[in-house]
């Protein structure tokens, strides 16, 4: 049985720890081949960056910029990418394993940050189950930093779930803005527009499942 203020004391340590792990494990390398793992299944698949830009509806320069890594994809970006590209989140992100199931125990958590370019980047995360085969949802703590002016709306399939850890997140959902707090949830489809950055002058820190859709 805990007693009053333990449990305070305990989310305020588990809140420190996360923090110091983001600063001492970020690491930009990890996904620096993003881009070109995007390119080289588009170019064995056959498919021109002109085709793929109308699978996507994304513009051809933004695709050249994104396997040139002078930008750095949203999430939702690569959700996208993946289904055009008849592949998973996984394959494009070198985070697909052969598993049936995934355990990540605490000293294990990957950081990753997208960090290619400043242009679009305003996350970093670490992704709590990397190692299941021909998964269908991606579970995320993520640190958001404030919105910039050049982010764009992302839209893809599937749905979203996201769990304030610490800190206020604006999220934009269609027309709406949305200001959430810690403790608060958010739950909307993943196709109507949308982003989540930081509402605050330092990071928010949130846990995101997102369900990518089914083949």
């Amino acid at each position: 049985m805990t007693m009053p203020g333990e449990d305070s004391k305990r989310y305020q340590h588990f809140l420190k720890e996360l923090t110091e792990h983001f600063e001492d494990k970020e690491s930009p390398d990890i996904v620096e081949s993003v881009g070109e793992r995007i390119k080289k299944i588009r170019e064995t698949e056959g498919i021109s960056l002109e085709e793929l830009s109308t699978k996507t509806g994304f513009p051809i320069d933004l695709l050249s910029q994104i396997e040139n890594q002078t930008v750095s994809p949203q999430i939702g970006t690569i959700i996208k990418l993946a289904k055009s590209l008849k592949t998973v989140f996984g394959t494009l992100t070198a985070e697909e394993g052969e598993k049936t199931y995934s355990i990540v125990r605490h000293g294990e958590r990957k950081v990753v940050s997208r960090s290619a370019s400043q242009k679009g980047h305003n996350y970093t995360y670490m992704s709590l189950a990397s190692d299941v085969k021909g998964r269908h949802m991606e579970s995320f703590i993520v640190k958001l930093e404030p919105e910039t002016p050049d982010q764009e709306l992302s839209a893809h399939d599937g749905e979203e779930f996201i769990f304030v850890i610490d800190g206020e997140m604006k999220a934009r959902v269609g027309e709406k803005v949305e200001i959430l707090f810690t403790g608060d949830t958010i739950y909307y489809l993943s196709n109507i527009p949308h982003l989540v950055a930081s509402n605050r002058n330092e990071p928010t820190y949130i846990l995101a499942v997102i369900y990518t859709g089914s083949d």
